[in-house]
């Protein structure tokens, strides 16, 4: 079977197959479908390679909360005796999870009998507490946004809408579409401060012969600056996977790219510092571009009377938290630790909704001294 993107395919599969069979039979029902949520085929990276997984068909239903309760079940049996076994050549019924692979399923070839769909049918509701743990009629507050992972908000906002009959599909996408002003200025200022405080350690691990210490260092710091980039251009960074493959079309990234993959291949510690250097140059110019702050001078130099050259990432940490407005200074009471997935890169935690959340406790009882 040949290979069509997954946005491609759900919307022809949306108006072609799912819109029809719903007008039929269920003339009244108002929902909304759209392909959002999980998935390389939401964020726009899905290849051939991504058919063998989770992958195909699979729009997401949304129903009011009476339609969710009262029909449900008969959509679902809908679809199952009406769906076609295929679609542009490829299955629409797929396998069972499979408990030894995380519950992934695989499309599964079929001509007769029900069709095991992946059409995932609830409400805007159910969606928004499994992914961010929130009811999306409640106010937010600053400190909510912190505990939202960042690819959780990206592939709440990619994919696309076929239909919102509900009238709130996009309304909540453009709600989440970019954090909050003071929310971004925090986050900022928690990258820069990431930087600062490793930034000298890529010369200091090398001058003591620790080749592999230097170029783990250099590494986090690459990887840093990434992220740095995709909050200065307003932009939601996805997870580890698809990081490269997202920041590639940033654009920034025809300066920075070229620069950082030096980095990595520096074959001493004083090119990769030096190469680390000239991509805080670009970063710091990015931020002045801004205008959000007081201007921060975009030099290097030495780490005080040490041999290792930094760019004292600290000050646009400040400038940045000096320019937060928030009224009820609940971010610069806070230290610059960022959001969840700034202090911590721990995949059981950050896709653990419920833990996320809980770290809303940390934020407001956890203040520096």
């Amino acid at each position: 079977m040949d290979f069509i993107p997954g946005i491609q395919l759900n919307e022809l599969f949306y108006h072609e197959i799912l819109k029809p069979l719903l007008a039929q039979n269920f003339p009244t029902l108002t929902y909304s479908a759209a392909l959002i949520g999980s998935g390389s085929d939401v964020l726009g990276f899905d290849t051939a390679q991504s058919m063998d997984h989770n992958w195909g068909p699979r729009v997401k239903l949304f129903l009011t909360p009476a339609d969710y309760v009262e029909k449900k079940d008969a959509i679902d049996q809908c679809l199952r005796q009406n769906l076609p076994h295929t679609f542009r050549g490829i299955p629409v019924g797929f396998s069972e999870p499979d408990k030894n692979d995380g519950g992934t399923q695989v499309l599964k070839k079929s001509e007769s009998g029900l069709v095991n769909h992946l059409i995932g049918i609830g409400t805007l509701h159910k969606f928004l507490q499994g992914s961010l743990g929130i009811d999306p009629n409640a106010p937010l507050t600053l400190i909510d946004w912190l505990t939202f992972p960042e690819h959780a908000l990206l592939e709440l906002v990619s994919g696309k809408v076929f239909h919102d009959g509900l009238n709130e599909l996009e309304l909540m996408r453009a709600k989440f579409a970019y954090y909050p002003r003071d929310v971004w200025l925090y986050r900022m200022a928690a990258q820069w401060q990431r930087i600062s405080q490793e930034e000298p350690f890529v010369g200091r691990t090398g001058d003591v012969g620790d080749d592999l210490g230097s170029r783990i260092i250099a590494a986090r710091l690459v990887r840093d600056v990434m992220r740095l980039a995709f909050l200065i251009e307003k932009r939601y960074a996805p997870y580890s996977k698809w990081l490269g493959t997202a920041f590639a079309r940033s654009n920034c990234a025809s300066r920075l790219t070229p620069i950082l993959q030096s980095v990595l291949n520096a074959s001493d510690w004083h090119e990769r510092e030096k190469y680390l250097c000239d991509a805080y140059i670009i970063v710091a110019e990015m931020h002045n571009a801004l205008g959000i702050t007081s201007r921060v001078e975009p030099t290097s130099t030495n780490f005080f009377n040490r041999p290792y050259h930094v760019i004292f990432a600290a000050r646009f940490a400040q400038a940045l938290i000096a320019a937060i407005e928030d009224a009820q200074a609940q971010l610069k009471k806070l230290a610059p630790i960022g959001g969840v997935d700034q202090f911590s890169d721990s995949t059981d935690l950050i896709d653990t909704t419920p833990l996320t959340r809980r770290a809303q406790i940390f934020y407001q009882t956890e203040q520096p001294s």
